[in-house]
């Protein structure tokens, strides 16, 4: 597996001596067109990308990778003021990826060389640039069509279909290769597919790390001159193992949109125990305004508590849910970064069985939470052998799921004595499926605590805060 960003750095040091550097810092865009005995078509793709370009007012770089062409493609390129990447590696895929490599402009185009990539479509991709972090010309949402024969548009719709529903994506057109990035969302990715399934492996992990991307409707035309590239046997192999390794992708932790897919899961009992989570969780709260829930993932929790505020550790949680919810903070649960008693509420659902046990995860939930507040703390009970036989049942379903990741272990008689110690008088728990427990706790009103919830029930500091700790 190979990643841009390593792609790149060999490239910057054996690969690129004949690379502009000016020229690419100054470009704002760069257009990159895969091509492989495309010459004709290129008489007439590169001026019409260039005077499209120039009514927009973009300096753009245009880098023509060449697969080994036999017709003067690579003469054809220089003439009309284009640069020719060699294609290092194998297939479509591999091309994309010599082109990413050889630009260092912010934004990239990527287009087929068969005129099927109309350039004035360019004009829509710049305006709806800050849309989202991925464009897709896309023929199949409302507005878009495509010209193709009938047997090929039926083995489109079959593989983007396929895909979106196995996989629970939100796409159309998961295999147009008429797309805009920003720079900084395929930095550091790595990708296995070098066929044209890079084009799903790519648009699937980009989403997988919470990315926005939006389908914009396009006219997809016929090729101009020359045939297609696609080996139908070879194609449906490549994009069968890509499917299987884009599902373990897609159901494990990795997937950032993962807490939030789960509340809507074919599988009923994930489905069950997240909505049943959900209705305690709820039930508990006595104020949905000054909350903040911690660990809060891309689940359905934090989005249905609209004036909550939601902090994770993890950045492509947050990256996805931020058009989704206002106020959200990137933190770790040991260095909680509000002042003292700034929330009525607290939400500690299924976290703490992922980090080892530390006083400071506890005294810090404790010291945000107003006298009087609630506490909603919530894990699986390891004192229920329902829960060792579920946890090993769901590490088979998901491998990729949580069940690997619960390393600090609690059984319902530890956490209700750790609480009161520090304490916190245990209003209710209820359980999840018989085995995950959720406690409800009230901090106490009459003093200020600051909770060294430790293993040991006397690790407990009592004393007076300030109000701006």
């Amino acid at each position: 597996m190979v990643s841009y960003a390593s792609i790149k750095s060999r490239l910057a040091l054996d690969e690129m001596s004949s690379h502009s550097d000016t020229d690419s810092a100054s470009s704002r865009l760069a257009v990159v067109i895969p091509a492989l005995n495309e010459r004709e078509n290129l008489d007439l793709l590169i001026p019409a990308v260039k005077e499209v370009v120039a009514a927009i007012g973009l300096t753009i770089e245009i880098l023509v990778v060449d697969g080994g062409s036999t017709d003067g493609t690579p003469q054809a390129a220089t003439r009309w003021g284009a640069r020719v990447v060699v294609q290092r590696e194998r297939g479509y895929g591999g091309a994309l990826l010599a082109g990413f490599a050889d630009t260092t402009a912010p934004y990239i185009v990527t287009m087929d060389a068969d005129l099927s990539h109309r350039p004035v479509f360019l004009e829509e991709f710049w305006r709806r640039r800050d849309q989202a972090e991925v464009l897709i010309a896309s023929r199949y949402v409302a507005g878009g069509r495509a010209d193709m024969g009938r047997f090929r548009r039926l083995l489109s719709h079959v593989l983007n279909r396929t895909y979106s529903r196995v996989l629970s994506l939100p796409f159309h057109d998961l295999s147009s290769g008429f797309r805009m990035y920003h720079r900084k969302v395929l930095t550091g990715v790595t990708l296995v597919a070098r066929d044209f399934d890079l084009l799903e492996e790519l648009l699937i992990r980009v989403h997988a790390e919470g990315w926005q991307i939006l389908e914009v409707p396009f006219h997809y035309m016929s090729r101009g001159t020359g045939r297609s590239h696609v080996r139908l046997f070879k194609f449906g192999v490549a994009f069968l193992k890509t499917l299987v390794r884009m599902w373990r992708l897609r159901n494990s932790v990795a997937s950032a949109d993962y807490d939030h897919r789960a509340f809507d899961s074919p599988i009923w009992l994930q489905r069950y125990w997240q909505r049943s989570r959900h209705r305690v969780v709820f039930g508990f709260l006595e104020d949905r305004k000054s909350v903040l829930d911690i660990g809060c993932g891309s689940g359905r929790i934090i989005q249905d508590l609209p004036d909550a505020v939601g902090l994770d550790i993890l950045r492509p949680k947050l990256r996805w849910l931020k058009p989704r919810h206002r106020l959200l903070v990137q933190a770790s649960c040991d260095r909680l970064p509000f002042r003292t008693g700034s929330f009525a509420s607290v939400i500690n659902s299924e976290v703490i069985e992922h980090i080892p046990d530390s006083p400071d995860i506890w005294s810090e939930m404790c010291r945000v939470l107003r006298p009087g507040g609630i506490l909603v703390l919530g894990t699986p009970d390891y004192g229920r052998w329902l829960w060792w036989v579920l946890e090993w049942i769901y590490g088979k379903v998901l491998p990729g799921g949580y069940a690997d990741e619960h390393i600090t272990h609690f059984t319902n008689e530890e956490l209700t004595t750790r609480l009161r110690a520090a304490g916190y008088e245990i209003l209710d728990c209820q359980y999840v499926g018989f085995c995950e427990m959720i406690l409800k706790a009230r901090k106490p009103e009459e003093a200020v605590y600051m909770c060294d919830l430790s293993s040991r029930p006397d690790a407990l500091v009592r004393s007076r805060l300030s109000s701006d700790a």
